[in-house]
């Protein structure tokens, strides 16, 4: 399934998901708020400090040139302007701090719950989209919401506040100045929404095709060598590279609304400003005879409130260059807040799975389906006794793997699927995993130590431990001769291992769980014949007591079980849901 899938939507933004989606960034914002009010905070005690530094330069300049008084008489002053330059510095600097520690503890916080909710849902969830759409998810898109919370929110604080501190210290000393400013302020607001209207469908937009580049990327590197096999390699360049084009597209789409919206911001801001400037000069012309209170224009109001008058709209016009990164953060949410919508298991119910006979499986009419409810296996039933093991044959694509994930809690199902009297849909996922031990035709290991690995299973288990599994397994001589033995290194995808090798670490780990169920799913696969015989020696033993469900397309594995499945072939009618 392609990155068009369940986390996706084509379809363009109304005004109800915008704002649906901006409550949900805002709620979002709960981690970081502490450092967002503290940014807000020092982005306010820069304000005041402009408001500081233009009364006490406007002042100065009053002094010098119209009361004709000395330097020196202004010394105090002076001194005062020197100190509030690094004051302004240091404010700034704790404003960018501060938004940055709120952005990157709401990162934090969205990834552990993005990883979270992948862990709930199950592997087979995550079978559906392509790795490097997750990558996307969890990578770009959450690292787009940076700029939301660092800088958009506490702006849209400081928007309100710096120019009504400015309008506090302005009317009193010429309330026509201060009713330009108020007339002129919406006007620019109203002007950024309209042109940012269309801004967060052209991040959507961007936001997919970076996911499908990914995604396409990714798994064509992982089957370079099938692509040069059958001669592809040119086919496949030439997806990439349409791909790429339709991602560059986008991106230059959302250069251009973001441009356009800076230049319409400073063209209106500029406006108001020339504005105050031609009212100012009228009125030290004679032309213009108001706004004054009765006490004349004096330079000192003409130079404070021209000094005050760019930094009145400087707020607007920063809001309007983070208003791009609201618009980035819509794009990129609608995604996140569709997968973390996406029903799961139900985790608050009471485990019923205590019985000391072990664990009985019983299917009636059961069908493995995906979330959307198309049907991933034919209708089957079986009973499966506790200590019993059920042998589970069949055409490839005939579902035996879905089964099998259906048994885990990791894929929905229709018809009734019973643990020891109990509906599987109804127990909670964590509480039925420590009840099985699942060992698969690919051994999957982590990058790290052989120690490590086995404990997995069994994080408290000591060496000794350890060797004995090693043992039953038939993978303590080879660990022996390994450079550090328990503590030698496994790369990435067993590196440094052989296929038989990592199938026997898993296998040893698998041992190390104590859980009744055992789930095999062709787990001597792509082994060699000595690998293949000490694998089924450790399996045989395993099995002893332990409720079984092992597929097997081997004659000799099959005959072992005490009942056998085979699975059918889905109608064309199963496969169309």
């Amino acid at each position: 399934m392609g990155p068009s899938g369940p986390i996706f939507n084509k379809e363009p933004m109304d005004k109800d998901t915008q704002r649906h989606l901006t409550t949900w960034l805002k709620s979002a914002a709960h981690s970081g708020r502490r450092w967002q009010r503290l940014a807000t905070l020092a982005g306010f005690i820069n304000g005041l400090l402009i408001i500081a530094q233009a009364w006490l330069m406007a002042g100065i300049l009053h002094g010098l040139i119209i009361e004709s008084h000395p330097l020196s008489h202004f010394t105090d002053q002076l001194l005062i302007l020197v100190l509030v330059f690094p004051a302004r510095g240091l404010s700034l600097y704790l404003k960018e701090m501060a938004g940055f520690e709120a952005g990157a503890a709401v990162r934090q916080k969205l990834r552990q719950g993005l990883l979270d909710k992948l862990g709930r849902l199950g592997p087979a969830h995550v079978q559906q989209q392509p790795t490097g759409t997750w990558s996307a998810m969890l990578l770009e898109q959450v690292e787009s919401l940076q700029e939301f919370y660092a800088k958009y929110l506490p702006q849209m604080m400081l928007v309100g506040l710096i120019p009504a501190a400015i309008l506090v210290v302005v009317f009193p000393i010429n309330w026509a100045a201060g009713l330009i400013f108020v007339i002129t302020a919406p006007l620019t607001v109203l002007f950024m929404v309209v042109v940012g209207m269309g801004a967060a469908d052209a991040n959507k937009r961007n936001f997919l095709a970076l996911a499908r580049l990914s995604g396409q990327f990714l798994d064509r590197l992982r089957g370079m060598s099938t692509i040069r096999q059958f001669d592809r390699v040119d086919a496949e360049v030439d997806r990439m590279a349409m791909a790429s084009e339709q991602f560059r597209r986008r991106t230059m789409e959302v250069l251009r609304m973001a441009f356009l919206s800076s230049a319409v911001l400073e063209f209106f801001a500029s406006v108001s400003i020339a504005v105050v400037a031609v009212y100012f000069g009228f009125s030290y012309l004679g032309e213009l005879n108001f706004g004054h209170y009765g006490l004349g224009v004096t330079l000192l109001t003409g130079l404070l409130v021209l000094m005050l008058a760019p930094e009145f709209f400087q707020p607007f016009r920063d809001l309007g260059a983070y208003y791009h990164a609201k618009a980035q953060a819509l794009g990129a949410a609608e995604s996140l807040m569709r997968f973390m919508a996406q029903p799961e298991p139900d985790s608050a119910a009471q485990s019923q799975l205590q019985d000391e006979r072990g664990v009985r499986i019983e299917a009636t009419d059961l069908v493995i389906t995906t979330a959307e409810g198309l049907a991933l296996t034919a209708p089957v039933s079986f009973v499966v006794a506790p200590g019993e093991t059920l042998t589970v044959a069949g055409v490839t694509g005939s579902g035996k793997t879905s089964l099998m994930q259906g048994l885990m809690g990791f894929l929905p199902y229709q018809g009734s699927l019973k643990v020891n009297g109990v509906e599987l849909a109804a127990l909670p996922r964590p509480d039925w995993l420590t009840q099985l031990t699942w060992l698969g035709q690919n051994p999957v290991l982590i990058h790290g130590s052989v120690a490590e690995n086995l404990r997995l299973a069994a994080p408290e288990a000591t060496d000794e431990a350890l060797w004995d599994a090693l043992e039953q397994a038939h993978a303590a001589e080879f660990v022996r001769r390994l450079p550090g033995q328990l503590a030698y290194g496994v790369g990435d995808r067993a590196g440094g291992l052989s296929v038989g090798q990592a199938q026997r670490l898993a296998l040893a780990r698998a041992l190390l769980k104590p859980s009744p169920l055992l789930l095999l799913d062709e787990p001597s696969a792509s082994l060699d014949r000595d690998s293949e015989r000490w694998v089924d020696q450790a399996l045989e033993r395993a099995r002893q007591g332990r409720t079984t469900v092992m597929i097997s397309h081997r004659p000799e594995q099959l005959a072992k079980g005490d009942q056998q499945l085979t699975m059918l072939a889905r109608q064309q009618g199963d496969q169309d849901g």
